[in-house]
């Protein structure tokens, strides 16, 4: 990527930017406070200068958010400690069994171990057991909301669920492939099913417009506030 900068209203701003086989330019602002440019082919850099101009503002809004975010303590596992799950938060319960198991009970989200477990092996059972429940949920609230927006008959673009550092959501129109952000399934249903709904809307309009979110409007007329709860939860991500 090459690096460039612009200066508006009195603050600089450093970015890198990046040709690529797409149709509109796109800016990304990362945790770290970089921000990043992809545009089409031929796209010559007065023309990305001034993109990043006209952005300047959410730029700088979105660089005071990072510096008041105070990052989250590192997960315990101990007993007792909190775990989120679809909205609700379930304290860790340690067991002894027969063989490796994570599941809900009683409020609780049960580990199961034959002997004492590490906290590794702790991250690694909790950390796949949201895998599978995602893997099964995002599916499922994807065809659902797959077949709220779009004619009967259409299949569903295939998913990626994976941890992302700086969206919670995106849609590839190279593959046609949907990836939801692994950390939406410790979130409320409606915040899910915001994600699903406004990357869907993607697959007919391709930028955040009015009319991008006067269709998201349609489909998820209460996407404001779900919105905002995934913006108040984790800043660092859009």
């Amino acid at each position: 990527m090459r690096e460039d900068a612009v200066v508006c209203n009195g603050v600089t701003i450093p970015f890198r930017y990046c040709h690529s086989r797409r149709r509109t330019l796109g800016l990304t602002v990362r945790p770290d406070k970089s921000v990043s440019v992809r545009v089409p082919l031929r796209t010559p850099l007065h023309a990305i200068r001034e993109f990043v101009t006209r952005q300047a503002a959410w730029i700088t809004k979105t660089w005071e958010r990072l510096d008041r975010h105070v990052r989250p303590p590192a997960q315990s596992y101990a007993n007792g400690a909190p775990f989120p799950f679809l909205g609700a938060k379930y304290p860790l319960a340690l067991e002894k069994g027969p063989l490796e198991a994570v599941y809900l009970r009683g409020g609780c989200l049960v580990v199961s171990t034959p002997e004492e477990p590490s906290p590794p092996l702790l991250a690694a059972l909790v950390d796949a057991w949201y895998r599978k429940r995602a893997a099964e949920l995002f599916k499922e609230r994807l065809a659902a909301c797959h077949r709220r927006m779009f004619p009967e008959g259409t299949a569903p673009p295939p998913i990626t669920i994976r941890p992302m550092t700086s969206r919670w959501g995106s849609y590839s129109y190279r593959t046609r492939r949907v990836t939801l952000n692994l950390n939406l399934i410790k979130f409320p249903l409606a915040c899910l099913d915001y994600v699903i709904c406004h990357e869907l809307c993607h697959v007919t309009v391709r930028h955040h417009g009015p009319g991008f979110w006067r269709l998201v409007g349609r489909y998820f007329p209460e996407y404001a506030e779900a919105r905002l709860r995934l913006r108040a939860s984790a800043p660092t991500l859009q």
